[in-house]
């Protein structure tokens, strides 16, 4: 049985699911217990699980971050939320130097099972220090799995595979569609991490994207629909381990790509799709990878600059027509 919530209803009941079950879960960060979270993700955690599980943390993302490296180390599961991953810039020392490197440092002895998460991405008229996408920062460090989502039932589902993984995780959200609505089943069940996910089947064109650039890529291609070209919908979910094969094989299919991605177009999740593809599937291109990416500048606080700035529909359905050599 399914039924419609939102995609933070749905991040919420992962998180306690995952609480109920295993006693080593908690939840810290800011404004995460007494306000409900920043968001109201973690609305009604405190009052289930009290203020020993579910802890209000400083504004010190360093030291809330290092407190979860640590207890992971020794035993626990701990999830850390950054009120957005453009504050989490302060942590990346333990998340880079600490968490990732756990492994490996300690020749295998020790793991950091540690889940941090919160949205990533422009999310309106926030300016240049708000407005930041974070994939592939992160994604660039050995030891880091990263997973971004906007699909209600994935993020439940990927956000409980994350909670039990014994690697650390950095998982993305998006702060503009926290209300997105979505069926979600109601029993348990876990989406796998590295498998990625085709939304839309199509002939034509392959169009990939991932968390709310997915909601993008989905209009963009019921306006084609409606001109005759048929585009097939990936959405990546995981960005590390990416899914490279289901990519591979859909531009087998189709033999033209659109990648749209919301971060900076230099050495980005778009440059090492382009990458994969031109490597593993060139001889089945018949044109050149085309990525519709934000602008290559910090984003302005304007709203017509922030129209320009950001991957819009119109601007993949002309990416596609490009590819189509229309």
């Amino acid at each position: 049985m399914s039924r419609v919530i939102t995609l933070r209803e749905a991040l919420g009941e992962a998180m306690s699911e995952e609480m109920r079950r295993d006693d080593s879960v908690f939840l810290m960060g800011e404004e995460v217990a007494q306000y409900n979270g920043a968001y109201k993700v973690s609305k009604g955690m405190l009052a289930e699980f009290g203020p020993e599980r579910v802890i209000d943390t400083p504004i010190a993302e360093l030291g809330f971050a290092g407190i979860g490296v640590g207890a992971a180390m020794n035993g626990l599961r701990p999830i850390v939320e950054f009120m957005t991953w453009n504050f989490a810039v302060l942590a990346f020392d333990q998340i880079v130097n600490n968490a990732a490197k756990t492994l490996s440092q300690s020749a295998g002895q020790f793991n950091c099972p540690i889940v941090f998460r919160g949205p990533s991405g422009a999310a309106g008229q926030l300016a240049q220090q708000h407005s930041q996408t974070f994939e592939s920062w992160m994604a660039n460090t050995p030891g880091l799995k990263v997973i971004s989502i906007v699909d209600p039932k994935d993020a439940k589902g990927l956000l409980k595979s994350a909670i039990r993984d014994e690697d650390p995780i950095c998982f993305m959200e998006s702060e503009m569609l926290y209300g997105l609505k979505g069926e979600v089943p109601e029993e348990e069940y876990l989406t796998p991490i590295g498998v990625a996910a085709i939304r839309k089947e199509g002939t034509d064109v392959t169009i990939v994207s991932f968390n709310k650039m997915m909601e993008v890529s989905k209009m963009a291609a019921n306006e084609l629909e409606k001109e005759g070209i048929s585009a097939e919908v990936i959405d990546l979910r995981t960005i590390r381990p990416l899914d490279h094969k289901t990519i591979v094989d859909s531009v087998k299919k189709t033999n033209r790509l659109v990648v749209v991605d919301e971060s900076w177009p230099f050495a980005g999740v778009s440059a090492e799709i382009a990458y994969e593809i031109q490597k593993y599937a060139f001889d089945y291109l018949d044109a050149p990878v085309t990525r519709v990416n934000a602008a290559d500048t910090s984003l302005p606080y304007a709203a017509p600059f922030v129209d320009e700035y950001m991957p819009t529909p119109d601007k993949v359905i002309k990416a596609v027509k490009e590819v189509l050599y229309r």
